[in-house]
C-alpha cells in the first residue's frame, strides 16, 4: 500500500507541475461562465427578449379599466392604451408602427363573440395567444348583459379544470410505489444529483488521461524501471488514486469558480438544497463509476504502443461514459419504466443513469438502488481484476497495439 500511495503522489505531483493540466483546471470552469455570460449578452434576458407591445384598444362597451385590469394581472409587457381610430384607418396607422396592435371592443364581441386585432408585422408570434386573456372581462360582461345573479355570474366565471388523476389518490401513495417531483420542491432532488452528476464526469475525463500516462511511460521505455521497485498491481492502483485525486481537484476549482456566479446567476437558494443527506450517496455513486471506468482505462491504457496510433477497439473504451447519454430520453419520460431499470442494472450504465433516476424520483426505490449498488460494487472488483492482468503484462509490451484476441488471452492466463 506504501508504494501505491507513492505512485498517487508522483501522479499528483508530476501533474500539478504540467502548464497544460494548471491551464486546464482553470479554463475549463471559465470557459463555462464565459459561454453563459455570451448568452446573456448576445441573447439578453429574458425579459429583454420580450419587447414593449404597444396596444390600442377601440372600446365601445366601456370596459377598458377591466382590460387594463386583467393585463396588469397577467404580468405582459404591454402599453395599453385608448383610441378614436376607425378600423379603415388602422392599415395606414400599422405601416408606419412596430410592435402595436388595434382591438376593437364593440357589439360584435357580445352579439357574435368576435373581436377584430390588427397588428404589425414585427409583433411578436406569441401576442395573438397572449391577447385571448382578454376573454374573461368581455364574458364578464357578456352575462351582466343577459341579467345573471351575482352568484350565478359567480358559478359561470369559475369555469372548469380538467386534472389529471389516477384510480388511487396520488396523495397517499402505496409501500414501495415512487412519484416523480414537482414545483419548487423538484429542485431538493435536482439540485444534489446534478452536483453528483458533475463531480463524475469531471473525475472520469481527468481519468482518462491514465490512457496517456501508461502509454507514454510505455513510449519513454521507463515502465522496466519503475517496476523494478514495484509490483504491476501497485503501479495500476497508485495511477487510479492519483487520478481521482487530480478530478476531486478538477471539481474542487470548478465548483469555487461555477457556484459564486450559480448563485448569483439563478435565482434558487442552491446551497440550501445541495448540503442534504442523499448528496452522500450521490456522490458515492460517482465514485463507484469512476472506479469503474478507471480500471478499464488503466487496463486497456496499457496495451497501446502510442495515444496517436489507438485502434478502434481503444477508440470505443473512451466511448464507455456516454453510455448513460443512451437512458436520457426513457429516464426522463418514465424514471420508474423498464428502460430505466434496464440502465439501472448494466454497469457501464448504472452510475449515470441512476444519479438521473434519483434526481427526478421524489421516492427513492431503495430495493432497486442497494441492487444496483451491489452490481457496480462487484463490477468494480471484477474489473480491477481483470485490468491488473491486463496492465501486468501490456504495460510490458511494444511495438504495437495489442489485439482483443491477445487482451482476452492475457485475461485467461
Amino acid at each position: 500500500m506504501r508504494n501505491t500511495m507513492k505512485v498517487a503522489k508522483w501522479e499528483i505531483k508530476r501533474n500539478m507541475k504540467n502548464k497544460t493540466f494548471i491551464i486546464g483546471l482553470f479554463l475549463t470552469p471559465l470557459l463555462i461562465v464565459g459561454f453563459m455570460m455570451l448568452g446573456d449578452l448576445f441573447g439578453g434576458s429574458d425579459d429583454a427578449k420580450e419587447e414593449l407591445t404597444r396596444v390600442f384598444v377601440n372600446d365601445q362597451l366601456d370596459i377598458f379599466p377591466a382590460l387594463q385590469e386583467t393585463v396588469d394581472q397577467a404580468g405582459f409587457n404591454w402599453e395599453l392604451l385608448q383610441t378614436d381610430l376607425e378600423e379603415s384607418q388602422i392599415d395606414e396607422e400599422l405601416e408606419k408602427s412596430e410592435n402595436t396592435a388595434y382591438v376593437f371592443v364593440d357589439n360584435r364581441a357580445l352579439e357574435d363573440g368576435v373581436v377584430p386585432v390588427h397588428t404589425s408585422d414585427e409583433i411578436s408570434s406569441f401576442f395573438m395567444n397572449q391577447v385571448q386573456v382578454l376573454e374573461t372581462p368581455l364574458q364578464a360582461l357578456t352575462m351582466q348583459k343577459l341579467g345573471l345573479s351575482d352568484e350565478e355570474l359567480a358559478a359561470v366565471s369559475q369555469g372548469v379544470f380538467f386534472e389529471e388523476a389516477n384510480q388511487q389518490d396520488a396523495s397517499s401513495p402505496t409501500e414501495g410505489e415512487t412519484e416523480t417531483t414537482s414545483g419548487a420542491d423538484s429542485m431538493e432532488q435536482i439540485v444534489p444529483g446534478a452536483f453528483a452528476g458533475f463531480i463524475m464526469l469531471s473525475i472520469v475525463f481527468t481519468g482518462m488521461a491514465i490512457f496517456q500516462s501508461a502509454s507514454q511511460e510505455k513510449k519513454d521505455k521507463i515502465a522496466e524501471i519503475i517496476l523494478s521497485s514495484l509490483t504491476p498491481a501497485e503501479l495500476m492502483q497508485g495511477k487510479i488514486i492519483g487520478y481521482f485525486v487530480l478530478g476531486l481537484i478538477q471539481s474542487l476549482v470548478s465548483v469555487i469558480i461555477l457556484l459564486p456566479f450559480l448563485v448569483w446567476r439563478i435565482d434558487i437558494p442552491v446551497m440550501e438544497y445541495l448540503l442534504v443527506p442523499e448528496l452522500a450517496l450521490l456522490i458515492g455513486i460517482a465514485i463507484l463509476g469512476y472506479l469503474l471506468f478507471a480500471s478499464v482505462f488503466v487496463g486497456v491504457g496499457a496495451t497501446m504502443a502510442d495515444i496517436s496510433t489507438a485502434g478502434n477497439f481503444q477508440g470505443m473504451v473512451m466511448m464507455l461514459p456516454f453510455l448513460p447519454f443512451i437512458f436520457i430520453g426513457p429516464v426522463f419520460a418514465d424514471p420508474e419504466g423498464l428502460m430505466a431499470q434496464i440502465g439501472t442494472y448494466i454497469p457501464f450504465t448504472s452510475p449515470g443513469v441512476l444519479i438521473m433516476r434519483l434526481s427526478i424520483l421524489e421516492e427513492w426505490p431503495w430495493v432497486e438502488i442497494a441492487i444496483s449498488l451491489a452490481i457496480l460494487a462487484v463490477s468494480v472488483w471484477i474489473f480491477m481484476k481483470l485490468a491488473g492482468k491486463i496492465f501486468k503484462v501490456g504495460i510490458l509490451m511494444y511495438g504495437k497495439n495489442a489485439t482483443p484476441g491477445e487482451i482476452w488471452k492475457w485475461i485467461r492466463a
